[in-house]
């Protein structure tokens, strides 16, 4: 089945202990659009400025993402400059230019209307329940969100997570939002909000999966080379849903095998700066990472 994704397209600026990178291909539906695509249809809602690259629109095309909800506006497109210490688990943001991003006001495309898997990347939860109310009985619905929206605008973003099947964020988000440093007892109370299910990525230490009935915990992949972690959490979310609209299905074992595939594509995308590692990857080589998985966490029963 195909996804649906509402999000952010960017020009980003990065620095990281291992290079630097100008104006590149970046933004939440960029990363989730592109890593999504190598499993299923992808169709993407978003803003540009007159400033973005042909070329950017032609590579997302060649990855057969439908563009036709994607609005091109006088401006500039959404900029953010950042910059990376050896913890790579955070990013310090040195500028954000907002541009166009700013007057963002989703409008799904009918042909949209009626997709069964919607994800709902990073923007204000006002936005996120205006796309909701746009779509026709969504079979799965996944979020993203931020501390941002955590602190500015949570009762709007309570709102939004009655709706939600999935919630995905990262560990200081999950605490955060619940007041509960704990992380099990905070997946029980964000549970008891709406989601069925919650991820807490957790950078290179993996990720987490809550459910009413069940606790998976997934590594990182152990790479030997990690040159730029922007857009590492929007690639899970890509492979993750695309792992799920792909099956169809969504019982405890193909959630864990998102899971996984999640974090095969954010390994991947941390490899290269922006989308650099996408354009070169085969899907031979997701399988082949997807089954190393399983060594590094198998192990014999006593």
């Amino acid at each position: 089945m195909s996804i649906l994704v509402v999000g952010s397209l960017a020009l980003d600026s990065v620095e990281t202990p291992f290079g630097k990178v100008d104006n590149v291909l970046g933004g939440s539906a960029v990363y989730f659009s592109v890593a999504a695509s190598f499993f299923t249809k992808v169709h993407l809602v978003g803003v540009i400025g007159k400033d973005f690259p042909e070329t950017h629109l032609q590579f997302l095309e060649q990855r057969g993402i439908d563009l036709q909800g994607l609005k091109q506006e006088e401006g500039k497109t959404f900029r953010w400059c950042g910059k990376y210490g050896y913890d790579l688990n955070e990013a310090h943001t040195l500028t954000t230019e907002l541009n166009v991003f700013e007057r963002f006001d989703p409008t799904i495309p009918l042909t949209y209307r009626n997709l069964k898997y919607i994800f709902l990347a990073n923007i204000d939860p006002e936005l996120q329940l205006r796309v909701l109310k746009q779509v026709n009985r969504p079979q799965v619905v996944a979020l993203d969100t931020m501390d941002f929206w955590i602190e500015n605008k949570l009762t709007q973003l309570k709102e939004t997570l009655k709706l939600v099947d999935i919630l995905i964020i990262n560990e200081a988000e999950a605490r955060e939002l619940t007041q509960e440093y704990n992380l099990v007892k905070a997946a029980r109370l964000i549970l008891e909000q709406g989601p069925k299910t919650l991820i807490i990525k957790q950078g290179t230490y993996g990720a987490l999966m809550f459910t009413n009935s069940s606790i998976f915990s997934a590594p990182a992949y152990p790479l030997e080379v990690t040159l730029d972690p922007t857009g590492a959490g929007d690639s899970f979310a890509g492979g993750f849903m695309g792992h799920l609209a792909r099956s169809g299905k969504l019982n405890d074992e193909v959630i864990r095998q998102a899971i996984i595939f999640g974090s095969v594509m954010a390994s991947f995308c941390v490899e290269q700066f922006s989308i650099e590692r996408f354009q070169s990857l085969t899907y031979q080589e997701i399988i082949n990472r997807f089954n190393e998985f399983l060594n590094l966490t198998c192990f014999p029963t006593v």
